[in-house]
């Protein structure tokens, strides 16, 4: 199987991760990504708050099946509306995972780099161990202002010459925002197109773009599906490799393992050996 550096551990020190996921380009995944990432992360254990800064066009809540209960946003915290834990949406179905949308509206020119400075700090001040910002799409004045808290960065992106070119952009932009500690994770992979040459490899995209790799998620159609009922990949009872996928990546994020889905290998016999690694009876 495909292997790679351990990519960090989790620290005992009080102090959270702040991480950006973002792209570049639109519709590569970002937004399922970042729901996945938080849901596994906090099935962890860990306290995790996800942060929906795509002003105007917010989705992050329709994901996780929170949108009927946004009421307030950040851009009423910081007009003194309301306290910040009215704002953050804790779910249901793990009370240690919490949602914060930005705005309802389009705000954007009205949310600083100093906004969203203070907004992390004060959730790092609630106890959160994990911050995951949903960046927007694009590198104009919405990005710029979601990235300045983070000290980490996800780039997300899909086996297109597109939208490899996108990320390379934005992975020089976070440099020049001092975030140098940037992963990579591929997303709608097709191992069948891969084997005939009609797509990039995982291999190849990480060699384009010199970024560790987190992980793979594979194409599938029940993101299309787990999307519209408001509930995360990881959360299914029987997980698909997908999901199985964005759970590996997650355990690998937080360090509790160095291990990678090789998508490059036949579907039947992954799938099998990745329930072995999942179920303990992996040689």
């Amino acid at each position: 199987m495909l292997q790679n550096e351990t990519l960090g551990s989790p620290t005992a020190e009080t102090e959270p991760r702040i991480l950006v996921v973002t792209s570049g380009k639109g519709g590569v995944g970002k937004t399922t990504t970042t729901a996945n990432l938080g849901m596994s992360i906090a099935r962890l254990g860990y306290r995790v708050a996800l942060i929906d800064a795509d002003i105007g066009l917010r989705n992050l809540d329709l994901l996780l099946g929170l949108e009927n209960r946004v009421l307030y946003t950040g851009v009423d915290v910081f007009e003194g509306q309301c306290r910040l834990d009215q704002a953050l949406i804790r779910d249901k179905r793990w009370k240690n995972l919490a949602l914060l949308s930005i705005s309802k509206n389009r705000h954007r020119y009205n949310i600083t780099r100093r906004n969203m400075e203070t907004l992390t700090d004060s959730l790092a001040g609630l106890g959160f161990q994990f911050i995951l910002i949903d960046c927007p799409a694009g590198i104009d004045v919405g990005f710029i202002n979601a990235v300045s808290p983070a000290k980490e960065a996800i780039i997300v992106t899909t086996p297109e010459i597109t939208s490899i070119r996108d990320a390379d952009r934005v992975t020089g932009l976070l440099e020049s925002n001092q975030i140098y500690n940037v992963k990579l994770l591929v997303n709608r992979v097709r191992p069948d197109m891969i084997q005939q040459n009609d797509m990039m490899s995982v291999r190849d995209v990480q060699e384009m773009l010199g970024i560790p790799l987190l992980g793979a998620i594979p194409e599938d159609n029940q993101v299309i599906i787990s999307t519209n009922r408001g509930e995360p990949l990881v959360l299914r009872k029987k997980l698909t490799l997908s999901g199985i996928a964005f759970e590996n990546a997650a355990r690998r994020l937080v360090g509790k393992q160095d291990y990678l889905v090789d998508l490059e290998t036949p579907y039947k016999g992954l799938f099998q050996r990745v329930q072995d690694f999942f179920l303990g009876d992996e040689k």
